[in-house]
């Protein structure tokens, strides 16, 4: 499962955003944080982020294919991926305020098979004509997971999947069937 995870790793772009961190990294867990600034409202870059089939990289599915994927912003709701003869649960959420903040139990990937723990949050706030969010992964294990040797792949990889969130403009945001366009 490393080797994959290092493999993924490679055909990240090497523009990533300046302001990620491994903030934390020892052989029983690490820390990661990601400050990503986005040209939509609050509530705009809510609605983008529960459509991750638009912005969530194919290479970082199981399927191959980001439309197989879904986030429901409830509490409890699932970040799933499900394919014909199967699916994923990547997370599920365990904390949620509209419009501000989506935590989840979210082992991502391989290191799901690892049985670690990890948590995502994603707190999104107002800043200038759009927003900012900090996008944190906290992941604990034994020191036998020796987790400090994943730290900057995982980190490089959720600055790639939340990147390309960040990067939808406020227009990219598809609404919901039967809503109204503006004039």
């Amino acid at each position: 499962m490393r080797t994959r995870l290092a493999i993924a790793v490679l055909s990240i772009p090497a523009a990533l955003p300046a302001t990620a961190a491994v903030k934390q990294s020892a052989p029983d867990g690490f820390i990661v944080e990601h400050r990503l600034s986005i040209a939509a409202t609050p509530a705009q870059a809510w609605a983008t982020l529960a459509q991750p089939a638009r912005w969530w990289p194919k290479e970082h599915t199981w399927s191959g294919n980001p439309a197989n994927l879904s986030l429901s912003l409830t509490l409890g709701g699932c970040f799933c991926e499900r394919w014909p003869d199967g699916g994923a649960e990547h997370g599920h959420v365990i904390m949620l305020k509209r419009n501000e903040l989506v935590r989840m139990n979210a082992a991502l990937g391989p290191l799901q098979d690892m049985a670690v723990t990890g948590v995502l949050s994603i707190a999104i706030t107002p800043k200038d004509e759009g927003s900012e969010a900090v996008v944190t992964y906290r992941v604990s294990g034994t020191p036998s997971h020796a987790l400090d040797k994943l730290a900057t792949a995982v980190d490089q990889v959720i600055g790639l999947q939340f990147g390309s969130w960040a990067a939808m403009d406020a227009g990219a945001v598809e609404k919901p069937a039967g809503a109204k366009k503006k004039p």
